[in-house]
Formats: C-alpha cells, structure tokens, sequence
C-alpha cells in the first residue's frame, strides 16, 4: 500500500487507488499520515495491529486511523480498493474497525476511485465526498476481529493460537505457556481481550474458517481444518456468530 511522493502530495481530502495483490502478499507492518479505508472486492485480506486481528472478506471494509501500525496480508489474490483520507474528515474513529459494506456505499467507494487527481472539491466531487463520509459514519461493525493483549506472556499464547486456530491444547496447557497459574492466566486474559480463553480460540477459528471459505474451500473441509468435530457443529455457530450460514461466503 505504498504511494509515491507526488501522490501523496495531493491536497484534496480523499485520495483513491484501485490495486491488485497476489496470494500471499504481505504488507508489514507501517503506518501512514492519512487514515485509511481499504475496500476488498474480491478476496481475503488480514489486517494485524498490536491491539487487533482482524479479518477482511469480500464486499467489506476496515478503517485504519492514521498513525495506526498496522500489516496487510492477502491468503489469495486481492481487488483492493484504497482511500486515504485527511485526518480531519468525518467523524474519523480513533480505532481500527472493520465495517459491512452497503450496495450504495460501494457504488460511492468506486465513483470515487474513478475521480481525477485533482478532482473538484467544491462541485459534485466534493458532494460525493461528503455523502460517501456520511455513508460510511452509518455502516454498521461486523463481528471479524480478535483483541489482542498488550501482555507479552498473554500475547505469546494468542499468537500460537492465530498461527494455528486447531491447537487442541487445554486452558491448563495455555497457562504453562505464559508460564501463569491457572486462575491469575485465566483472569488476566479476559481483562485484557475481553473474552475468556475458549470463546477467543473460537473467534478466531471462525475467523480462519471465513478466510477459507472466501478463497474457495469447502465447508467441510474448513469444518474439521479450523478443529470443528462435525461439519453441523461448526456450521451453527457460524451462523450464531456472524447471523448467516457459511455457504453465504463461498466463492460463486
């Protein structure tokens, strides 16, 4: 996600950009001066902040405030659609968020990207500008994100988990590797991820479950690869969890 100077040199309050990743492309972790919308069309990214894991699938978006660190990672290959947009514009949230996508907000995002450089901020442009801000401040959070802990002892175990969402391990297996007892490992995790231990894991094997699904696994291979023990089980609390089946984010 990288512009060159002049481009950045720009002044106008949005400046947009259509890009295509390949799988396995990975962006690490930087930050920029302007806060950034990135609009997947098609594929899978994951978005990693020291606070959150975040994963992106098709037709979404995540916000990125400007001075956030952050890495982009793509499982297959990418259509991205890039805003960066003046830190004094809309309602600007300070933390990261991934957002649904409404069919109009969509249509907005990409008359935008098609806008010229230098686009007429005080005509219809800059009209569209503003109802794009306004779109986007209504678009409600979707559920695809992990809170990371701050604690490195806490943030070793979440790391393993995320590098494999199938570790069987137990709560007693996870304390050992924070080196805690139980009750303290037990406590300080929910502090500071706002979750137990169980229901953690289990966001983010839906999480890995949806990213694989998005690039065009079957769901019940995705099922027993995430360490679901049946195909129904894993299926009912996807739909719990995200308030559709997973069938909904298979590839057409």
């Amino acid at each position: 996600m990288k512009l060159s100077t002049d481009y950045l040199e720009i002044m106008r309050p949005i400046i947009a950009l259509e890009d295509e990743y390949p799988a396995a492309f990975v962006d690490p972790m930087h930050c920029h001066d302007r806060t950034q919308l990135l609009f997947a069309s098609s594929g899978v990214m994951s978005v990693t902040t020291p606070q959150t894991s975040f994963v992106v699938p098709p037709q979404r978006a995540v916000w990125i405030p400007a001075g956030t660190m952050h890495e982009v990672s793509c499982r297959g290959p990418v259509s991205l659609r890039t805003l960066y947009l003046e830190r004094s514009l809309g309602q600007t949230p300070s933390e990261c968020r991934v957002f649904e996508v409404s069919d109009f907000l969509k249509a907005l995002i990409l008359e935008v990207v098609s806008f010229e450089p230098l686009y007429d901020v005080d005509g219809r442009d800059g009209r569209i500008i503003a109802l794009l801000m306004e779109e986007i401040d209504r678009m409600p959070n979707a559920p695809y994100g992990a809170h990371m802990p701050s604690d490195p002892r806490l943030l070793r175990v979440c790391r393993a988990i995320l590098a494999d969402p199938s570790d069987p391990r137990t709560l007693d297996d996870w304390a050992k590797v924070a080196g805690m007892g139980r009750r303290t490992f037990t406590r300080a995790f929910k502090q500071e991820t706002g979750m137990g231990v169980a229901m953690w894991r289990q966001q983010v094997r839906l999480m890995e479950a949806l990213s694989l699904i998005a690039s065009g696994d079957s769901i019940t291979r995705v099922a027993f690869e995430v360490g679901y023990e049946s195909p129904s089980a894993f299926s009912a609390m996807f739909r719990r969890t995200f308030g559709m089946p997973p069938s909904q984010y298979q590839m057409h």
